[in-house]
Formats: C-alpha cells, sequence, structure tokens
C-alpha cells in the first residue's frame, strides 16, 4: 500500500515531510525515507523502520532544501531491505530525479526485459524502479513530454510523487487505483496519499488528484495534464474498508462515514438481536458504530489494544503476525462474561488472527459469538498493492462460509453482500475495483499474472 508525500516550495519541507509520513504511518510500517533539495545539493536518508525510529532531529536538519518528498513502505513486491526503500534517486542525462510510488504495476517483467536489452541495469528488486529507467531511456525532450511518455508504458496501480530538478510531479494511474491528494500550505503545495496528512501540518485540503492525471509544481506555479482519458474508474474499495485512515477522505469522501454506512447495511441484512456490539479494534470500530446504531443494540469495547503493537495484517511474515495477535489485543473478562456478543471486523484475509481473537472471547467467558464482516468474502488475489498475491493465502478461496465459521469458532458467521457493500459506498459503485472480492479485474494481465489468479 504505502505511503508518500511531497511538498515545493518550503523552507521546512523536510520537517513536514516528516509529520505527513507520520500521519501516514499506518500504509507502510516496514521502512521510511525522506529526500530535500535545495538550490545546490540533494539530501536523501532512508531506512528500515519506523518514521520516528528513522529520523531524529539531527537527521532531519540535515535534509534541507524547499523541495521534499517522502515514503514509508508496505512490501508487495520487493524484499524488504535496504535497497527497496524509497524514494528512490538519481542523478541523470536529464538531471536529478526521486520517485516515491504507491501501488503495483502489472507489466513489470516486460518492462524490464525491454529496458535490460537497451542497458539499464536495476539496482532493486522494486517495480517502482522502473519509472526512473524509462524516464532517462525516454526520447522525449521536454520535462512533461518526458514524463507522459514514461507513464503511458505502464500498466497497473500507481500514485506517484516525483522530482525532477527543481519540479515536484504528482501523478495518478488512469484508473485511479490508489489515492492521492492536493493541499495547499502558505504559498506551496502539498501531495499526499490521504488528507490527515495534510491535517496534522494543518495544510488546506484542495482535492484529490483526479485518474490519469499528472500535476507539475515549480516554485511559482502549479500545472495539470490529463493526457490518459480514463474509460472508467477502479477505485480501490479496500481503501474504505480497512486502509485509510477514518479521519481521511480519500477519493473526495470521508472513511469514517464510509465506514458506518457499512455498519449499517450489515446490520439490516445480518441482524442478530445480542446483549453487545464489540469492534475488533481498530478496523472494525466504526462498522461496528453503525451495525449497533442500526440495531438499537450497546456498543461495548470487548477487547483493549496495545497501542505499541504494530498493525498485524501488514507484516511480511506469518509468524510476526502470529505473535503480535497474541500480544495486541486483550479481551475485558468483566465485559464479555456470559454475554452473547456480535463481533465486528472489516475483513477476513487468512484465517489465523480471526480464529485466535475468538478463542480468546470464549476464554474470556463469553456465551455465544456471532461474527459479522462489513465486507463479501476475499477470494481472489490483488496485483495493484495489496499483499495477498495468491488465491492460497486467502481463506475464502477455498472454503464455503461455513467452513470458515467452524474454523475460526463462532456460533454464527456472515459478510456484507456484494451488492450492500456497493450501495454503502458515497460514490457510484462502478467506479470501484472489487476484483478481490469478485474476480473480475479492471485491466488486463500478462501470462505470468494470469497464471496466479488461476492458482488453487
Amino acid at each position: 500500500m504505502c505511503g508518500i508525500f511531497g511538498i515545493y516550495p518550503h523552507r521546512e519541507a523536510a520537517k513536514l515531510t516528516y509529520l505527513g509520513l507520520y500521519a501516514l504511518q499506518h500504509r507502510g510500517e516496514e521502512a521510511a525515507g525522506i529526500l530535500a533539495k535545495n538550490t545546490k545539493e540533494v539530501h536523501l536518508y532512508k531506512s528500515l523502520g519506523l518514521v520516528n525510529e528513522v529520523f531524529d532531529e539531527k537527521i532531519i536538519r540535515r535534509l534541507s532544501g524547499d523541495l521534499a518528498l517522502g515514503h514509508v513502505r508496505y512490501s508487495t513486491t520487493g524484499s524488504p531491505n535496504i535497497k527497496n526503500i524509497q524514494p528512490f534517486y538519481v542523478k541523470t542525462k536529464i538531471g536529478h530525479i526521486a520517485v516515491a510510488h504507491n501501488g503495483n504495476l502489472t507489466n513489470v517483467l516486460e518492462l524490464k526485459k525491454k529496458l535490460e536489452d537497451k542497458g539499464a541495469i536495476f539496482q532493486t528488486t522494486m517495480d517502482s524502479e522502473l519509472f526512473v529507467h524509462l524516464l532517462v531511456h525516454s526520447k522525449k525532450k521536454e520535462i512533461k513530454e518526458v514524463i507522459v511518455d514514461a507513464l503511458s508504458e505502464v500498466e497497473g496501480a500507481y500514485a506517484l510523487v516525483m522530482m525532477v530538478n527543481d519540479c515536484l510531479i504528482g501523478a495518478k494511474d488512469p484508473l485511479g487505483f490508489r489515492p492521492l491528494c492536493l493541499g495547499k500550505l502558505d504559498s506551496a503545495y502539498v501531495l499526499a496519499s490521504e488528507s490527515c496528512a495534510l491535517d496534522l501540518i494543518g495544510a488546506e485540503y484542495i482535492r484529490e488528484i483526479e485518474p490519469g492525471e499528472i500535476v507539475f509544481i515549480s516554485k511559482d506555479r502549479l500545472e495539470s495534464l490529463k493526457p490518459f482519458k480514463p474509460s472508467k474508474y477502479a477505485f480501490c474499495i479496500f481503501e474504505y474498508i480497512y486502509f485509510s485512515r477514518p479521519d481521511s477522505n480519500i477519493f473526495g469522501h470521508n472513511v469514517y462515514l464510509t465506514r458506518k454506512n457499512l455498519g449499517r447495511q450489515l446490520a439490516k441484512e445480518y441482524p442478530v438481536y445480542a446483549d453487545l456490539v464489540i469492534p475488533i479494534p481498530d478496523s472494525g470500530n466504526f462498522a461496528a458504530l453503525g451495525y449497533a446504531e442500526e440495531l438499537r443494540l450497546p456498543f461495548e469495547f470487548g477487547f483493549i489494544r496495545n497501542h505499541y503493537i504494530s498493525r498485524t495484517f501488514i507484516q511480511p511474515v506469518q509468524q510476526l503476525r502470529d505473535f503480535r495477535v497474541k500480544i495486541k489485543l486483550n479481551p475485558l473478562m468483566e465485559i464479555l462474561k456470559n454475554k452473547r456478543i456480535v463481533v465486528i471486523e472489516d475483513s477476513i484475509v487468512r484465517g489465523t488472527t480471526s480464529r485466535m481473537r475468538i478463542r480468546a472471547l470464549r476464554q474470556a467467558g463469553a456465551k455465544e459469538v456471532h461474527m459479522r464482516i462489513s465486507c463479501p468474502p476475499l477470494r481472489f488475489p490483488c496485483f495493484y498493492g495489496i499483499d495477498f498475491p495468491t488465491k492460497k493465502e486467502l481463506i475464502a478461496s477455498k472454503h464455503e462460509i461455513n467452513w470458515i465459521r467452524d474454523f475460526i469458532g463462532t456460533d454464527t458467521l456472515d459478510y456484507l453482500s456484494l451488492k450492500g457493500m456497493l450501495g454503502s459506498m458515497p460514490l457510484p459503485g462502478e467506479n470501484f475495483c472489487t476484483a478481490c472480492f469478485t474476480g473480475d479485474y479492471p485491466t488486463s494481465f500478462p501470462c505470468h499474472l494470469s497464471k496466479k489468479i488461476l492458482e488453487k
């Protein structure tokens, strides 16, 4: 998923980028990086770890300049090592280039072979590095033409913040998979994955960057190009369900209100008249509020979260996920004992996490445990930036709901319908990518990815 941020021109560019990345930490906890540029030189610092672990005041002071861009990484392609941390920076024949990318490209192997045949040498295993090579190999002369030419080669999902010399550039793929918004702070323009990053630095939210749009921010103006005409949109619906922060506006609408709508619709479709509605913190909080309000049931926090434990779903290794599940949430026995409970969760991916949590509720004395999921079953892999690239990682791709119910140990289990989910969105349903639920992908795939889709 990743989080990206950029600002220009502002004398505190690096410090503001640090704060922006801090607000976007939920989008990637593996690594962080900031690049800053002044009139004479470029400064770059990046490392594995959380934002506040990677940077301190001394490092931020060294990142001098009025243009900065940053990245927090959640790995979907490329292994978790120092070479794969963004932003990527190179000095080339067309000048200084830096790239921070959120999303996944689907024609990586084809492009990489084509570029290697031209003499390109890749330093990382990241699809994001392709942007740098495409920019350098473009035969166009003007920077705007170079950018358009490079982006016309790639397929899949991208939200980009780039620097080319003294220009900050933001871009989104023509289908608009990933969020990227535009803001303003004093005379500086800001680009960020989510509006919560603008809120933290006191910037004004202007609008979402449109699908297929490229914005060029120079010292004294902003220009917009729309060279790629979208035939349809494919906004990632999982951004509203899980990834984005609830206080963000993405794709032009509020996440918190959308999640409450999902919960209300879930209550209409699958009501349970129990003693309590509890969420799985924090992902199920707002759908649970909507569910409880719709049925006029008491809402309680049956789990207390340890906020010093990072998100379980985005951990790259299964053993790390399992360990964090055990210590992340502690059931509140005094609330749960002898109660009939409805547990609201945003999704079930692999099923192992849910199983451990339901077991903990039983051990705390819950009399009945009913689970409701605020989206349909996840049955198909995602190739646009979410870390379930094969069907074998998705429990619902292999098993029916009743089997999953028995596996995780609930009395009942129900998922929100596809129609109900789409009807709860703040935009028409046809504007969203729902491939992880339906297998109806909005792009075509090369052969190697088509085989993965069919994997059992």
